[in-house]
């Protein structure tokens, strides 16, 4: 998300609410309005309880099982953001936080941006002789100590010379 567009939403939305609340006010009264947000906010938390902790689940169960729990995290974020957007008042708010708590909303989300996120694990093999952890990389990255390597150019690597043509 561009920079530029966080103070316009921090805007946007005040002043959503506020128009809605008086619309909203306007046809079923004060008492009635105050009534559904607080309503909203309790089954909020509600939801935000039984729908997190089975996440929550989930991730251990996946983590458990030497899987990166990539998709049940991202999962936990949105329905942690939907309980924010609950207990905030407000029913422009509220309409994004039951969207968010909504399985297939967050699905269509997930597949919006799971081809932007890049997840990289980094495993450790143990030896279990000497109970020490040792790292091992699966990808071909060689990991050197400060002493193996040196941030002067070396003048007589080949790419060097490239930067002289």
């Amino acid at each position: 998300m561009p920079f530029g567009l966080i103070p316009f939403i921090l805007l946007v939305i005040p002043v959503l609410e506020i128009a809605v609340f008086i619309l909203i006010g306007g046809e079923i009264g004060i008492l009635a309005t105050l009534g559904m947000i607080l309503f909203t906010a309790i089954l909020g938390s509600i939801l935000l309880r039984v729908q997190g902790f089975a996440t929550l689940n989930r991730i251990q169960a996946q983590t458990a099982n030497n899987q990166v729990p990539g998709r049940e995290l991202v999962n936990g974020v949105m329905i942690l953001v939907a309980g924010v957007l609950l207990l905030t008042p407000g029913f422009v708010t509220d309409s994004i936080g039951f969207l968010l708590f909504f399985p297939p909303f967050r699905q269509f989300l997930w597949s919006t941006i799971a081809s932007r996120v890049v997840v990289k694990t980094h495993s450790t093999f143990t030896n279990y002789q000497s109970g020490q952890a040792s790292p091992r990389r699966d990808d071909g990255v060689v990991d050197l100590d400060p002493s193996e390597f040196s941030e002067k150019p070396n003048p007589d690597s080949p790419w060097h010379q490239n930067d002289k043509d």
